[in-house]
């Protein structure tokens, strides 16, 4: 298996069989409710689908999989979204066939999606790779494969000793405990070590510190990760180290 990491999304691209895009918490329509909290600003919508259009054309895959969390208003769905969905979903489907694994945030999402479209929310096995949001505990299909998932926005904050910052979007890969998952009880030696990589949000706006996630987790993936195995990822795949090597160098009060 392959994976290449485009910064431009950020996305990813996984390699075996078939070559699948994977883009994680687009939230369109985010700009409408931090309008209703006071924050008023224009919408990036378009932005953020040329974004991916252009990791489409950079990288010709055969599948586009939306790992969840397409629309951002719940449980409703705004004004913004009813205008905006539609033509984004038809501009990247007019270029490959496009799936979902929905979200927490994508209630009502079925109306923009044709049919046989969307997955289950508890994640979708597809050439050997799982795939899912990340809100809910895995299909047991998923066990003893890498899971990439969304949901957790990660982000990665360094500070150095003369007080240089960097903050962006990064990857998160993990072992999981299979028990912890609700998995069938076996051994790795049958099924291989259950692995999730937590990819970031492509909506720019969204992200959460990837050391609190660590200390304060908040789903079942991030509750059953082995943090003392997790490495670190930028958007373009350089290495970082291990989570552990960011306490020393972070800003986990910034999230």
């Amino acid at each position: 298996m392959r994976l290449d990491f485009l910064e431009t999304g950020p996305a990813l691209l996984v390699e075996e069989n078939l070559r699948v895009l994977v883009a994680g918490d687009l939230h369109l329509g985010i700009e409408s409710d931090l309008s209703r909290h006071g924050l008023h600003i224009r919408s990036r919508s378009r932005q953020r689908k040329e974004r991916l259009l252009s990791c489409i054309e950079s990288s010709s895959p055969d599948l586009l999989v939306l790992l969840g969390d397409v629309k951002h208003n719940v449980p409703l769905t705004s004004r913004q979204e009813f205008q905006e969905l539609p033509g984004i979903l038809d501009a990247l489907r007019s270029r490959v066939p496009i799936t979902l694994v929905p979200g927490n945030h994508d209630p009502g999402i079925e109306k923009f999606f044709h049919e046989g479209e969307i997955l289950s929310k508890t994640g979708a096995l597809i050439d050997g790779v799982g795939y899912i949001h990340g809100h809910t505990y895995p299909d047991p299909s998923l066990q003893g494969h890498l899971i990439i998932a969304g949901h957790h926005h990660p982000m990665i904050s360094i500070r150095d000793e003369v007080g240089c910052a960097l903050r962006a979007p990064g990857y998160l890969l993990a072992g999981v405990d299979d028990v912890c998952l609700q998995f069938p009880a076996s051994s790795e030696r049958e099924t291989g070590e259950t692995r999730v990589l937590f990819i970031p949000a492509l909506n720019e706006l969204a992200g959460y510190d990837i050391i609190r996630t660590a200390k304060e987790p908040f789903s079942p993936l991030s509750r059953c990760m082995k943090t003392e195995q997790s490495e670190v990822f930028l958007a373009d795949g350089t290495f970082i180290g291990p989570l552990g090597s960011l306490e020393d160098h972070g800003d986990a009060d910034g999230a």
